[in-house]
């Protein structure tokens, strides 16, 4: 069977990584998770006091660290999914903090970081057998996919969401600070000037604010012999 590119797009913490990690290693596909690229630089420049006291980003500091940070992704043998590593360590547990949220999306609106990070991406992809999940997927990264997903559920459904999975991982959480940054970051998201999030004209769409992960499964693992067997 030939393979295809995949691309699953959508907003903040609806599921999309989770759905992308379980299609890939359902189908022998390589994960990409693109939000984890851009947690890790975040994760480097809060590291590094790349932030002013106000939280605005010291721009050019961080330019000059860029070509200083290298993302790369390694198979945990445990979980069976891929961890995040910065510079050679895994950090894959302190780049979804709610610290880094709260910081990642001014991040990842700055075009010198965006267009590092996509020429990677892009290089991962090139051989197709690959699922891969963020924003711009479908529409600036691979606009040529074989299957584009648009992924969306309610920022209600989506904080509630996020904030079962920071309890089950003992991590500090509140609901209310936890809505206000996916509102936040889907407003900075849709609206910035590079790379703004948007749905592809050739994307299906997916509202899961009421599907089980079985359901999601299901239904993905239809779009995907849909798209590889009209090859």
């Amino acid at each position: 069977m030939k393979k295809i590119t995949i691309a699953i797009d959508g907003f903040s913490s609806c599921g999309k990584s989770t759905m992308a990690k379980d299609l890939a290693r359902e189908v022998g596909y390589i994960y990409v998770d693109t939000g984890a690229m851009y947690r890790s630089v975040t994760l480097y420049a809060l590291r590094h006091q790349l932030f002013n006291e106000d939280g605005s980003i010291k721009v050019d500091l961080l330019e000059q660290h860029m070509p200083q940070i290298n993302i790369s992704f390694k198979l945990n043998a445990e979980t069976g999914r891929p961890d995040t590593y910065l510079n050679g360590e895994c950090v894959e547990k302190e780049i979804r903090t709610l610290e880094v949220s709260n910081h990642v999306s001014p991040i990842a609106a700055l075009p010198f970081v965006r267009q590092a990070l996509v020429a990677q991406q892009q290089k991962m992809g090139c051989d197709k057998g690959v699922v891969m999940d963020g924003r711009d997927i479908g529409t600036v990264v691979f606009p040529d996919a074989e299957l584009k997903i648009f992924v969306t559920a309610s920022a209600e459904v989506r904080a509630q969401r996020r904030f079962d999975e920071l309890q089950q991982k003992g991590m500090p959480a509140d609901f209310d600070d936890i809505l206000k940054n996916v509102q936040e970051r889907d407003y900075i998201d849709s609206h910035r000037e590079v790379s703004p999030l948007r749905k592809a004209d050739d994307a299906l769409e997916l509202d899961n604010s009421h599907m089980t992960i079985a359901e999601q499964k299901q239904w993905l693992m239809e779009q995907f012999k849909k798209a590889t067997t009209t090859l």
